[in-house]
């Protein structure tokens, strides 16, 4: 299969960064350091090209019915221009993948992981029913993610918007920098931002009119390498990591988004009865002491018995720790608890903390 290239590649290598095959695409991992960049994000404000991210647009007389019946959140609490974080699961409870719901004037756009973008749309086509039409829009839209504390500031600079009036979780349409897009109160991050949607033909005005808006406040071009260990500090799960087709929602912290008194939906009789039976796991966070990093699936251990495995780990620049995931038997699951990380033959004391750990 070739590789992909966002509307944005040109700028990214003339930026130097270093790029990578990701999800199908060629994607900046990085600029400079990534740690300068975590912290660039979390003290000022970074912009992410997330364009390799899919959008899947859902229409027709029965769309909500479809959406509900196809995801584990109740779509039909949504109003125009609000979105919902929700997740498709296989009837067995397995996560399909996470996803964001955007409800629009007369259609929704559901938001998926870039890695999943293609099994997701065969998903949604294997399920569909009569009064719905499905359009894979992902090749032909830009995203952008702008994320800080002066991300506000820079970008009503470029638009009639009030986006202060944007709350957490809805979305605006309209132009900015004389382009017409969606601009989301939303983000992978943490920090205060948004998250634009544009046609892909604008990708390089609309990245340079940001670029020029903010060069006073501090701007920076973030790669994917610092997104993850942005989201990782705020406990945002990571399909590929610490959610997948082995997992379900309850167990992995998302009872909050399953809503399990809806009508029926694909996954819900498994869902039902793994709460009944209760929980058998659950993913938590952990700090470790030492300068080794905790990988995906090193071993959690408690008395030389195994209770887990690492879902994601890294070093986290804001708390100059070593932090990660993982799913434990319940019964470790305690906050506080001392547990040990087998990092091939090496042992990594570290312990359960609350979560998010920033």
């Amino acid at each position: 299969m070739d590789v992909k290239k966002t509307g944005l590649y040109e700028i990214h290598v003339a930026l130097g960064a270093k790029m990578v095959e990701f999800a199908g695409f060629i994607m900046p991992i990085q600029y400079n350091s990534m740690i300068e960049e975590h912290r660039a994000v979390r003290e000022k404000v970074g912009v992410f090209d997330v364009s390799h991210m899919g959008e899947i647009e859902i229409k027709g007389p029965r769309a909500l019915e479809f959406i509900n019946y196809l995801c584990i959140n109740d779509a039909s609490k949504l109003e125009v221009n609000q979105a919902q974080y929700t997740a498709m699961c296989y009837p067995d409870g397995g996560i399909v993948d996470d996803l964001i719901c955007y409800r629009l004037q007369d259609h929704y756009l559901l938001v998926v992981n870039a890695s999943n973008t293609e099994k997701d749309y065969q998903w949604i086509l294997e399920n569909r029913i009569d009064g719905v039409n499905i359009n894979n829009l992902s090749d032909s839209i830009t995203q952008l993610a702008v994320q800080g504390k002066p991300a506000e500031t820079i970008l009503q600079t470029l638009t009639s918007i009030n986006l202060s009036a944007i709350q957490f979780y809805w979305f605006a349409k309209g132009q900015l920098g004389d382009v017409e897009m969606i601009i989301s109160r939303t983000g992978y991050t943490g920090e205060p931002g948004f998250e634009l949607y544009f046609d892909r033909i604008h990708s390089k005005q609309i990245w340079n009119r940001i670029f020029d808006a903010g060069k006073n406040m501090g701007i920076s071009p973030i790669g994917l390498g610092a997104r993850d260990t942005l989201r990782l500090e705020k406990k945002y799960c990571l399909y590929g990591n610490d959610i997948d087709k082995t997992t379900h929602p309850l167990e992995a912290g998302l009872g909050w988004i399953t809503k399990l008194q809806k009508e029926a939906f694909i996954g819900k009789e498994a869902l039902v009865k793994a709460k009944e039976a209760g929980l058998k796991r659950k993913l938590v966070g952990f700090m470790c002491e030492g300068k080794m990093i905790p990988r995906h699936y090193y071993d959690i251990v408690k008395d030389n018995h195994k209770i887990g495995y690492v879902t994601s780990g890294c070093y986290s620049p804001v708390l100059d720790k070593n932090i990660g995931l993982g799913y434990v038997e319940i019964s470790q699951s305690e906050i506080g608890n001392n547990i040990v990380i087998n990092a091939r033959g090496r042992e990594l004391p570290a312990q359960i903390v609350k979560t998010p750990f920033l």
